[in-house]
């Protein structure tokens, strides 16, 4: 999965106790996590607006039955919650047993959001001794698996606001998650430069002395671009409207296959979350809302074909994954991230939109999601993480305004399907040299 096994970073003759060093982080975090469901009602957590989709009790529960099933169960104990959590909260670890059809999620009035809610709190209880007690065989042993639990974590609490969102969007009365500060309006954006990648080879993937990654990151290898230009910021919401009103939904030569029989089949016109006044007006939905679409922003909630529709008639392309990689590896992450409360992409400010490489929304890249040379997932269960889904999702880059800052890095490698759009993704355009 996950998670590096380096195990050599937790010695435990290093720190005086597990609580000592990962504690701190996983209070954090699942501290965070409930933080994000602060002000919605019992109802909320229960509905699953589609197959995609988890209901936020569900969150809730799997991630918490993450550190019971992998951490605690290993030295023995049984489980914190009832037995059948097991089957109710697994999600597609095979390797762990049966699981209930993801499709049906939304069916789980029991148990009640009191329920899990004290399963979260069992096993948080269970954690705080195991870190304190902690022998230093075991340490070497869970402390890989809690770091990766904790970032397993941080995932769903982005695929929350994802699904929330969704949620809230189906309903007529279009309710607002949460209300969002007052953030300066822009109109202006800057002009794209061109940041050019000269031909050559270039190391790609995790360096391991930098701390946690995923497995998919791995391992760290060679590969050889032969030039690029990569775009300095997203493309906009205004920008996009100019591919809607030439036409772009109605064009078969920009589409590929796939993407047009989906066009046609399933009425596309715009984005996920656009609507239209019909007088050329449109506004997008938004965690606080429906709001006026911004024309400045970048442009979120497009499919993969949508966003290679774009670049085709932009007289560009998608980058590489590599590519982009390349251009991020010496920026920080900084961006718009969870934390700034603005839950929605924000205008580029400034002259250089590279400060926009990472947070707003996710990236589509060109590049098929697949192992890098000498991948190999772990063993047992946990190697279900990443590996069995190398087919048919393409890989997207930077991170979101629904990703924990904290959460993300240059080589970090988010994948879905081409047709999905419900999550945060946008659009960076690149040329060849």
């Amino acid at each position: 999965m996950p998670y590096l096994l380096d195990t050599d970073r937790f010695h435990h003759s290093r720190v005086q106790s597990g609580s000592d060093v990962l504690w701190p982080q996983y209070s954090r975090v699942r501290s965070a996590t409930l933080r994000l469901c602060e002000g919605l009602c019992t109802e909320d957590f229960v509905i699953q607006s589609m197959p995609d989709a988890s209901p936020a009790k569900w969150h809730l529960a799997h991630t918490t039955w993450f550190f019971d099933t992998f951490v605690l169960a290993r030295l023995g104990h049984g489980p914190c919650g009832k037995a059948e959590y097991g089957y109710l909260f697994n999600s597609y670890y095979n390797g762990v047993g049966p699981m209930h059809q993801r499709d049906r999620r939304g069916m789980l009035s029991r148990p009640t959001l009191e329920e899990v809610l004290a399963y979260r709190d069992g096993v948080d209880r269970r954690m705080r001794r195991l870190l304190e007690t902690v022998g230093a065989a075991q340490w070497r042993q869970l402390a890989p698996i809690i770091e990766l639990g904790i970032n397993h974590e941080q995932q769903h609490q982005e695929l929350l606001l994802t699904d929330l969102k969704h949620l809230f969007a189906q309903n007529p009365l279009r309710p607002a998650y949460r209300e969002a500060p007052d953030f300066p309006v822009c109109s202006e954006v800057p002009p794209i430069r061109w940041l050019e990648i000269d031909p050559g080879i270039y190391w790609i993937g995790h360096e391991v002395e930098r701390g946690f990654c995923f497995d998919n990151e791995l391992p760290r290898h060679r590969e050889f671009a032969e030039g690029t230009r990569l775009a300095s910021r997203l493309v906009t919401n205004r920008e996009y409207r100019d591919f809607i009103d030439d036409g772009g939904y109605r064009r078969p030569e920009l589409w590929l296959a796939d993407g047009w029989n989906i066009v046609r089949r399933e009425g596309w016109r715009a984005p996920l979350y656009w609507e239209s006044d019909g007088r050329g007006e449109w506004r997008s939905f938004e965690l606080s809302g429906m709001r006026p679409l911004e024309d400045a922003a970048p442009v979120c909630h497009v499919s993969y074909f949508e966003a290679d529709a774009y670049a085709r008639w932009a007289d560009a392309r998608l980058p590489t994954e590599a590519e982009w990689e390349t251009a991020a590896s010496e920026l920080p992450p900084v961006g718009n991230f969870a934390e700034s409360g603005r839950l929605r992409p924000a205008p580029c400010v400034g002259a250089d939109g590279s400060g926009q490489m990472f947070g707003d929304v996710w990236e589509w890249t060109a590049s098929s999601y697949a192992p890098y040379p000498g991948y190999r997932p772990a063993a047992g269960a946990l190697g279900e993480y990443n590996g069995k889904f190398m087919c048919n999702q393409y890989v997207l880059r930077g991170g979101s305004c629904a990703t924990p800052q904290n959460h993300v890095r240059a080589t970090y490698r988010n994948f879905f399907a081409p047709e999905k759009r419900w999550q945060f993704t946008g659009i960076r355009l690149a040329k060849d040299l």
